[in-house]
């Protein structure tokens, strides 16, 4: 079962993932950029990690920093939100292979 949900996006993406989750009792686990550090995304948390610099590339699309957070923040599950990741296969075969 599904109690903490690691949600690899920002905004309202992340929020709407992040509502869903606590309406079916799972915590939802949030990540932000160093320039992302207060967006509100994150007031949906129950927990949150910094990912690395503000660049997209160093951040968000950083497979490394997102598996690590996860493990950082106890994540039984990942969630990749729409864009970014999502539609990169291989970060499903990194998350199944974590």
């Amino acid at each position: 079962m599904i109690e903490r949900l690691l949600i690899a996006n920002r905004g309202e993406i992340a929020v709407r993932i992040a509502r869903g989750a606590r309406e079916l009792g799972i915590a939802p686990l949030g990540v932000y950029s160093e320039a992302d550090r207060g967006s509100m995304h994150l007031e949906f948390m129950a927990d949150s990690a910094c990912i690395g610099p503000p660049a997209v590339t160093s951040s968000y699309l950083n497979m490394c920093a997102i598996l690590e957070a996860a493990q950082a923040l106890r994540a039984d599950a990942i969630h990749p939100g729409y864009g970014f990741l999502s539609e990169r296969s291989e970060f499903a075969r990194a998350v199944v292979d974590a």
